[in-house]
């Protein structure tokens, strides 16, 4: 089983596999209405949530996705811990959470299945979250995530629809795991920070940004950090300006750039955005960098978080430009 690379039966891997962002607004439009009543937030952030008796809101969410390492444990720990991100995101604490697995069961063997959702349940009991049963079927293409219930506080959460002018931009994450992921897909190589990173839980990230006084975040997954930034400065009517020489990166990320290692996802991204973003004199291979679609990344957070780096700032909206880069 250790001889058997999963990254090989995927046409992508990881966030980078997901709907261009472009294209899946287009896809949703009109299908749902506005968050009212107890339904406090619906479409265009992390997760649901809905205000419930006693208090509290449950935030409900749910990832999955194609194998973005060979191994099938730690694949297993990288997907949840990515779908875990997303109650954190939302300034929540994972509750309960069931698999959602896709084998192909006629070419891998099962004893690989049952590492990946071993992996799964190692997260989630690190995440102090509750795992029980889930869904499977048989599919041409190795995939796993999981759904997830948490709680939070009505009054305190963090959302993408509430940055302001004058905050600073906080990023508890190193950005370039989209670009060594896609290297170790063709070449094997297997980056050990990168590992380190993906499967590191946002909860220590996200109770450091509600005890700071952030109201607003977002974490940093397919769509890159361009993506997820146009999103949170759309949705709050700001323009976020982006210190590209603040930006930390893993080791690697950009010797392997340079080597042409890119996930078609993130130039993806970054067309996206294009349209509202200034860029002035920063080169295009800094602009993919920012956009490099992200898997199980940290939090973008607008307020400034002790002990992870400032990376820009909120502005007043500067017309139809979102995004600054300087």
């Amino acid at each position: 089983m250790t001889r058997v690379r999963l990254t090989q039966y995927a046409h992508g891997g990881g966030c980078a596999c997901k709907i261009p962002p472009g294209e899946l607004e287009e896809m949703v439009a009109g299908l749902t209405g506005p968050a009212g009543g107890d339904l406090l937030v619906g479409v265009g952030d992390d997760a649901a949530v809905v205000r419930v008796e006693g208090g509290r809101a449950v935030i409900a969410t749910a990832d999955f996705f194609t194998p973005v390492v060979d191994d099938a444990y730690t694949f297993g720990r990288i997907a949840a811990t990515n779908a875990l991100s997303d109650v954190y995101a939302m300034g929540g604490e994972p509750l309960v959470a069931v698999n959602l697995l896709g084998w192909p069961r006629d070419v891998l063997p099962p004893e690989l299945a049952r590492e990946v959702l071993r992996g799964g349940a190692d997260a989630a009991a690190a995440a102090g979250c509750h795992l029980g049963g889930g869904h499977s079927i048989d599919d041409p293409e190795p995939k796993y995530g999981m759904a997830v219930t948490g709680l939070g506080d009505p009054e305190r959460l963090l959302r993408g629809d509430a940055a302001q002018p004058g905050l600073p931009l906080t990023l508890t994450k190193p950005l370039g795991l989209g670009v060594l992921n896609n290297r170790h897909k063709a070449t094997g190589e297997v980056f050990a920070e990168a590992v380190a990173v993906m499967t590191t839980l946002n909860a220590d990230a996200s109770r450091a940004a509600l005890a700071a006084g952030a109201r607003c975040a977002t974490d940093v997954t397919g769509f890159g950090l361009l993506g997820h930034l146009h999103e949170v400065a759309r949705a709050s009517g700001v323009t976020a300006v982006v210190d590209a020489a603040a930006v930390p990166y893993v080791e690697g990320a950009r010797r392997s750039l340079a080597e042409g290692f890119v996930p078609g996802g993130s130039r993806r991204n970054l067309e996206w955005v294009r349209p509202h973003l200034d860029a002035g004199a920063v080169g295009e291979d800094e602009l993919v960098l920012l956009a490099d679609a992200q898997t199980s990344g940290g939090l973008l957070v607008a307020g400034e978080v002790p002990g992870y780096p400032v990376v820009g700032e909120l502005v007043p909206r500067r017309g139809d430009t979102t995004l600054v880069v300087r």
